[in-house]
């Protein structure tokens, strides 16, 4: 039962197809203000008038974080197959198909080796946009492939999570990624290298339960969602209200999840300090 297909297979030529985005106005869902979406990108997507943040594409964010030019794609060129054959309102491979010719990606999570401010790592960014974020087979794969070449390298590994969680369509094939990627993490134990996790906007279920709460320093960028089920779900199965603060970033620092609540655009000078660190 394969869980995944080679790139012999792919239908699209991913590495040149660019993202199709055609607006020049975008609305801030905070305060309603049309933004010139130049001014939205020069302004590291942070809304000029009430601060709020916009989503990040894997690229957009890449981008933010490492040395001009520096970034070398090495994710693996792997679909997702259908071994379960699912259908919910869509066949599943329906869904992968449409995610890959929205984003240009092969699946939620873009992987390879950069620099920053000439200090080499092995950089891995998901993308909500694919699917949620969600981390199926495909996707431990090459968070997995991320960790082994860092561990060839001697490069720190930094891992960028934007996920709703494991990607149900697979079952308990998407929950044994769970596991799957928190074992190769040892990998860089064993070669006294480090991990650092950025949890953006959102880190969820069982991304957050697994590989990206594992990280020697975990970074939370403001205004990120850290959590494991929904604020719905467990105010009815403890039959308690929450905090309004639940599951926030400074909720998770103040409770220990997280090292550091960054603003985005101190980002990159925080992880090149923890660089420098190690």
């Amino acid at each position: 039962m394969p869980l995944f297909r080679d790139e012999e297979y792919l239908r699209v030529d991913f590495e040149e197809k660019q993202e199709k985005d055609e607006a020049l106005w975008v609305k801030c869902k905070s305060c309603g203000k049309l933004i010139f979406k130049k001014k939205l990108q020069e302004n590291n997507h942070i809304c000029p008038n009430c601060g709020a943040y916009f989503f990040l594409t894997a690229k957009e964010r890449i981008k933010t974080l490492v040395d001009s030019e520096s970034f070398v794609d090495e994710t693996r060129r792997i679909e997702s197959d259908d071994p379960l054959g699912f259908i919910d309102v869509k066949p599943y491979e329906q869904r992968v198909n449409e995610a890959q010719k929205e984003t240009g990606m092969f699946d939620a999570i873009i992987a390879g080796t950069a620099e920053i401010e000439s200090m080499s790592l092995v950089l891995a960014v998901m993308d909500f946009r694919f699917i949620g974020g969600s981390m199926g087979s495909v996707v431990g794969e090459q968070i997995v492939n991320g960790i082994e070449l860092a561990a060839e390298k001697k490069f720190p590994f930094v891992l960028v999570s934007s996920s709703g969680g494991a990607r149900m369509q697979e079952g308990l094939l998407s929950l044994l990624q769970m596991v799957k990627t928190t074992s190769a993490r040892n990998l860089l134990d064993r070669e006294g290298l480090p991990f650092i996790s950025i949890m953006t906007y959102p880190t969820t279920a069982g991304v957050e339960a697994s590989v990206a709460s594992l990280g020697d320093i975990i970074l939370a960028e403001k205004g990120a969602l850290i959590g494991f089920a929904g604020r719905n779900v467990i105010e009815k199965t403890i039959g308690e209200e929450l905090p309004p603060d639940f599951q926030s970033s400074q909720f998770a620092y103040d409770h220990g999840m997280v090292d550091a609540v960054v603003e985005r655009d101190n980002l990159r000078s925080e992880l090149s300090e923890v660089l420098k660190f190690f």
